[in-house]
């Protein structure tokens, strides 16, 4: 029986296999974003020449500290830090590297708490970090969803806290603390989950025409909001009635049950491991749901450097910088 057994870990793909390193090595953990961003060729990422030369100590003539390059067209000092949700950090690239890979491998999600416990940084620090891996995780240009997409509403937040009296009981409902969300899932493809404002037909319509192909078919509840651009679409709009318990139907494949997993998978991860998520935050809470749930297909590595090439060409700052009036 055991000669049928495979070797210890030779399922690991090359970059599970590299990632321990990365995260106990700051040198390491440098070769090892090179590598992802510059697979081929280094280059400047300001002009973009490939005439650069990294900068070398004079006293041991390997790489300095900070693991700079320069280039020779434009003259500028950079490093792979440059131009990506990590340039002006000081928290060593080892930790970025393990922030990258457990938010990715997390199903639902992994706490600045966790990361504060198990890289030594600070809270602030780690809510810094996890922020911009998220940022990384989101996708600037939006995915247009084809065929059969399903649309659902899910409340995220607290239980009602509202009391009828005094001693009396919590009223069921949706609390004024809840925020709505609406989710956008193709079958058998890639979802979008949007903040709201609130539930109107305004605002579910504007996330439809921005991220949906009405060529194919939506599905939704009994919603009546959706009633006038379900009608634009050209496969229809199928309904599932929930407040008469039909949450499936079969004759024509009506149901929103994907929508509602998605949703699942998102109230455990803010119940059980974020707690609490503020409005301002919850759109870079909900981009790293997506962004997990649209790598479903490929191993935890793939999902990783996804994540880490995602950070190339964005910057997310405390403020906005100042500009001098001309």
């Amino acid at each position: 029986m055991a000669e049928h057994q495979g070797k210890v870990g030779e399922a690991k793909s090359g970059v599970i296999e590299s990632l321990p390193l990365a995260c106990a090595s700051e040198d390491a953990a440098v070769a090892f974003l090179e590598d992802l961003r510059w697979p081929k060729t280094k280059c400047c990422p300001r002009c973009g020449s490939v005439d650069v030369y990294p900068v070398t100590d004079r006293d041991s003539g390997g790489r300095n500290s900070d693991h700079r390059w320069r280039c020779r067209d434009c003259r500028q000092f950079y490093t792979v830090r440059t131009g990506t949700v990590m340039e002006d950090s000081r928290i060593p690239l080892k930790h970025w590297c393990w922030a990258f890979w457990q938010l990715c491998s997390s199903k639902k999600g992994m706490s600045a708490k966790q990361i504060q416990r198990q890289t030594g940084l600070s809270y602030k620090s780690s809510l810094f970090l996890l922020h911009r891996v998220r940022f990384a995780m989101s996708d600037m240009g939006g995915v247009m969803l084809q065929g059969t997409v399903e649309s659902d509403e899910v409340w995220i937040g607290g239980k009602p806290r509202k009391v009828n009296g005094v001693g009396g009981v919590a009223t069921q409902g949706r609390s004024e603390h809840k925020v709505p969300v609406q989710t956008l899932v193709e079958r058998g493809g890639n979802k979008v989950s949007r903040v709201l404002a609130d539930v109107s037909a305004k605002n579910l319509r504007a996330n439809i025409d921005a991220l949906v192909d009405k060529t194919g078919t939506l599905m939704t509840d009994e919603n009546k909001l959706y009633r006038k651009v379900g009608s634009e679409f050209e496969g229809g709009h199928l309904t599932v009635q929930h407040n008469v318990h039909e949450y499936a139907r079969p004759s024509d494949g009506a149901h929103i049950n994907t929508a509602e997993s998605a949703h699942a998978i998102i109230k455990r991860g803010m119940y059980g491991v974020y707690h609490s998520v503020s409005k301002r935050h919850l759109h870079r809470y909900l981009a790293e749901f997506d962004f997990r749930w649209n790598h479903r297909k490929v191993e935890d590595g793939a999902r990783t450097v996804a994540a880490i090439q995602g950070a190339e060409g964005k910057r997310l700052m405390y403020r906005e910088p100042l500009v001098c009036p001309s």
